[in-house]
């Protein structure tokens, strides 16, 4: 790999004798990696019993398809395997309170969802309003239930949620030094002078966003470049800045290691941050830190969100029923309308009106006329608790069903809709007339399966 000379002087003056070993990765293969989603269960073993990755729960090596049914499904989410590390060390505990904020596509915000489990509230936000339906997409395929999806700045933000988060992770956009093995393009823009563009931004975002933990809580910082400026340096910054955050030991495997504080002021407490370096593991680049907030008063956001409107006596009337028969059984949070979009809201949000809200909760479906029509995310929220009114289908129904095609069953059931199972996945809603299934796959997700 040709890499930037102004990068290879650095590293070199940086490493030392190490700097041989961390150049030459440069030229080996990267590392594959996925993980499995919890919700999913009677999973194949081709998924469960590849090598697990030793510092990232629900992480293993290997590849997965993106027109697999295990993808599709949600049961699997493709994520490189040092990125596995940011969710690993956030590791949210069951009912807390998260923002995600810098969170396109959405890898770091669906491994926090795995810890959650549906519960407290997961605020998972990107500014680029490009990047925010592509982490829309991801959230929906990996059947989170307690998210809202904003599209905004952390400067907006800050002043919305005031030391209101238990975990605030912030994957600061960054110079992307270590991804130049996976993503060469990287190098392109890569400079000196864009290390300290860099640098300059993620202070801004990190300014923003302690404002946003509360008391007690703890920012997970993260990069995926070497960059010194942008790593050690940076939480020399926060320490020395925000006197009220102190660094979090975070345990080190497979690999993982301190950080370097000669790298920055020489302060010992920067060696608590962890560095993953290609040469060392199996995995590409990054840096992670974990920061804690003092204990104290917290100030109480204003106000609760009215995020949409409360259900006609009519819409109410269509969703039980449907819920009634289908789902059998009851979906946690507030419903509300936005136009025809019927979502379940997660409860006690503050205030949000002065925030740009991409997705409220999870999409339930669309209210049409005396009918109710069942949302794709619904569907895939649905693995931890089956439906009740349930269509298995085979692996070549399911390859029809992903590329936009109706099906024929061989008897007729029941006529309506079906929550339809692959391999004991869920792979969306049909609706059963005769002895035909017809097709409400997303038009814009439909692909073909091609065979290996």
């Amino acid at each position: 790999m040709n890499l930037p000379d102004d990068f290879i002087t650095k590293y070199r003056r940086l490493l030392g004798a190490e700097a041989d070993d961390f150049l030459a990765s440069f030229d080996t293969p990267s590392t594959a990696g996925y993980r499995v989603n919890p919700a999913h269960h009677d999973l194949p073993a081709t998924v469960t019993e590849t090598p697990a990755v030793p510092y990232a729960k629900f992480g293993h090596y290997g590849a997965v398809s993106g027109r697999s049914l295990m993808h599709q499904s949600g049961a699997v989410y493709s994520q490189e395997p040092s990125a596995m590390f940011v969710g690993a060390t956030a590791a949210p505990q069951a009912g807390e309170r998260v923002l995600d904020l810098c969170a396109a596509p959405g890898g770091k915000t669906t491994h926090l969802a795995s810890y959650l489990r549906g519960t407290g509230l997961l605020v998972t936000n990107e500014i680029n309003r490009k990047r925010v339906k592509v982490l829309a997409e991801n959230v929906e395929r990996f059947g989170v239930k307690s998210a809202v999806i904003l599209n905004d700045s952390p400067d907006r933000l800050s002043p919305v949620f005031p030391d209101y988060f238990d975990k605030v992770l912030v994957d600061a956009p960054c110079s992307g030094e270590g991804m130049f093995r996976k993503d060469p393009d990287a190098m392109s823009y890569w400079s000196l002078d864009y290390v300290e563009d860099c640098a300059t931004r993620q202070r801004e975002i990190l300014t923003e966003a302690v404002k946003m933990v509360k008391p007690g809580g703890q920012l997970i910082y993260s990069t995926c470049t070497f960059a010194p400026e942008e790593d050690e340096q940076m939480m020399a910054w926060v320490l020395k800045t925000f006197p009220d955050f102190h660094l979090v030991p975070i345990t080190k495997t497979g690999g993982v290691v301190d950080a370097r504080p000669e790298w920055a002021d020489g302060n010992p407490e920067l060696a608590k941050a962890a560095r993953l370096f290609p040469h060392l593991m199996q995995g590409e680049g990054h840096f992670v830190a974990k920061l804690e907030r003092d204990a104290g008063d917290a100030r109480t956001p204003r106000g609760q969100a009215k995020l949409g409107t409360e259900l006609t006596s009519d819409q109410r009337k269509l969703w039980q029923d449907f819920a009634q028969t289908v789902l059998g059984h009851a979906v946690a949070g507030q419903l509300i309308t936005v136009k025809d979009q019927l979502f379940a809201v997660p409860d006690d949000l503050p205030d949000l009106k002065k925030a740009h809200i991409f997705r409220p909760g999870l999409h339930l479906g669309t209210f049409k006329k005396n009918r109710f029509e069942p949302a794709y995310a619904l569907a895939l929220a649905s693995a931890d608790e089956p439906a009740t009114q349930t269509l298995a289908i085979t692996d070549e129904q399911w390859r029809a069903w992903v590329h936009g095609e109706t099906f024929t069953l061989a008897t007729a059931p029941t006529k309506g809709w079906y929550l339809l199972t692959c391999d004991q996945q869920p792979v969306g809603f049909g609706k059963v007339v005769g002895q035909t299934v017809k097709n409400f796959f997303p038009k814009g997700l439909r692909f073909t399966v091609y065979d290996d």
